[in-house]
């Protein structure tokens, strides 16, 4: 049987690469925009690395044109991209600045011409700061005021662009957010980060019924999670436990009421010490089962637990930066441990069995539901050689044998319509400034020029030929 490195993609099958809004476009003080959280957050001392911010990035707002002429250039059949809400509505209420969303229309159209699909995310994390000075994700509120901005947003693009995501990554913005402050808007509250998550859950299924709406009917709607693949240190029961109790705050806050249409009862008893959940109001979870058309899944690494009882700690496993606080409610007497094998520069296990699990589970989870691998990619210390080129084979090395388990699920039976590379070029990487390299294309941060790497290269061929070509192809 020909192994799955060796057999073509489905001849429908994306090859795409994904960006979000304030890690790459810069232009925070233009036509009409105003701080969003992450504005706020990185302008605060201490809070990235070199007190970095987005605020330049990589000046896409400008060069949005030349980027995309590179993605035709490379191959890519789609893109996905955020919108800046802070852009388009810049309080967080009331009517869209044309301003603002005549950019994503110009966007959407040099896509469009080129040939690449438009993938559109309304939320990748900048909530307008007026939004979060009345209170933020813990306000239920902030559900309402996102329905509103999904309206606005679907009303302009829904004509042209029929890939849609509501929310990248809520976990994240819950409780990193929220519960460790690690991410904007760097609360420190369990409780509070319980609430966000509810209140992103809501704002969800209230920006499905909005955009059905407000879009044509052809028109496709889904969620990015960044779902973790949790393993346990051993099958000692304790261990297995401490797994689940992590299961249920990674995943089944969020897809237990978005795919099944309720929290699971041992989150809710879990975290009875922390909330008693009585911000979930009567129809609340109805609203969040909103039917989709689609998921979006975001990996990179698996996490690894145990017990306390299991041993001493080691070092930190989840993905998500150190903090004195945890970003995980109820869960002190849970340990994280580090995968074994290979590392990012994040410090990221290499394990790309992780990403077939996640799509065999979420094919079990969500039958008949179709998957896109919405984020996948490693940061990786990255520079010109002598002769101006960036080679990059750990990269390429990472995208062959994750594209692989991709293409061995889908012959096992998944149905997996896309992948999108994170990312399509160095840019801000949140806490960690500048320093972080996940681009297929490299940017020099004093001249802004933009370099395609070799896994550039060898990505575009894979696009063309939907075959992963050897490792060394794109030397």
């Amino acid at each position: 049987m020909p192994e799955p490195t060796t057999v073509a993609f489905p001849p429908a099958f994306h090859f795409g690469a994904a960006t979000s809004a304030y890690q790459i476009e810069g232009a925070v003080r233009e036509d009409g925009r105003t701080p969003s959280i992450w504005d706020t957050f990185s302008h605060t001392p201490g809070r990235t690395a070199g007190g970095e911010t987005g605020d330049i990035a990589v000046d896409h707002y400008h060069r949005y044109r030349d980027d995309v002429a590179l993605m035709a250039e490379l191959g890519l059949t789609a893109y996905r991209f955020s919108v800046s809400w802070s852009r388009v509505q810049p309080t967080g209420r009331g009517p869209a600045v044309q301003r603002g969303l005549d950019f994503y229309r110009r966007l959407v159209d040099e896509l469009l011409v080129r040939g690449i699909t438009p993938a559109l995310t309304l939320y990748h994390w900048d909530l307008p700061q007026e939004l979060e000075d009345a209170g933020g994700w813990p306000h239920r509120d902030t559900a309402f005021r996102f329905a509103e901005y999904a309206q606005l947003v679907g009303e302009a693009l829904g004509d042209r662009v029929e890939q849609w995501i509501t929310l990248n990554e809520p976990w994240c913005s819950a409780f990193l957010g929220y519960a460790s402050g690690v991410h904007a808007p760097g609360r420190t509250d369990p409780a509070a980060s319980l609430r966000a998550a509810h209140h992103l859950n809501l704002g969800h299924g209230l920006a499905v019924s909005a955009l059905r709406a407000a879009m044509p009917a052809g028109n496709r709607i889904a969620i990015s999670l960044n779902s973790s693949v949790v393993r346990p240190l051993s099958q000692d029961p304790a261990d297995l436990a401490a797994a689940r109790r992590i299961d249920d705050l990674a995943n089944g806050v969020f897809h237990g009421p978005i795919l099944h249409g309720a929290y699971p009862p041992s989150l809710l008893e879990a975290t009875r010490s922390v909330t008693d959940w009585s911000h979930v109001l009567d129809g609340d979870v109805r609203t969040i089962n909103a039917p989709l058309d689609a998921l979006g899944l975001n990996y990179y690494t698996p996490t690894l637990v145990s017990a306390a009882a299991g041993g001493a700690e080691g070092p930190r496993a989840d993905g998500h930066g150190s903090s004195d606080h945890s970003p995980w409610p109820a869960a002190d007497d849970v340990l994280f441990h580090q995968t074994p094998g290979d590392r990012t520069e994040m410090g990221w296990t290499i394990d790309p069995t992780g990403l077939y699990d996640l799509i065999m589970r979420y094919t079990r989870e969500a039958p008949g539901l179709p998957l896109h691998i919405t984020e996948n990619g490693a940061a990786y210390d990255d520079k010109p050689g002598p002769d101006g080129r960036v080679h990059d084979p750990e990269r390429i090395a990472y995208l062959h044998a994750h594209l692989a388990e991709v293409r061995r699920a889908i012959a096992d039976g998944a149905d997996v319509r896309g992948y999108y590379l994170w990312s399509l070029m160095d840019n801000f990487e949140w806490a960690y400034g500048y320093g972080k390299r996940f681009g297929a294309v490299y940017v020099d941060y004093a001249t802004l020029e933009r370099t395609p790497k070799s896994s550039a290269r060898w990505y575009g061929e894979a696009a063309r030929t939907r075959v992963l070509p050897p490792v060394g192809a794109g030397a």
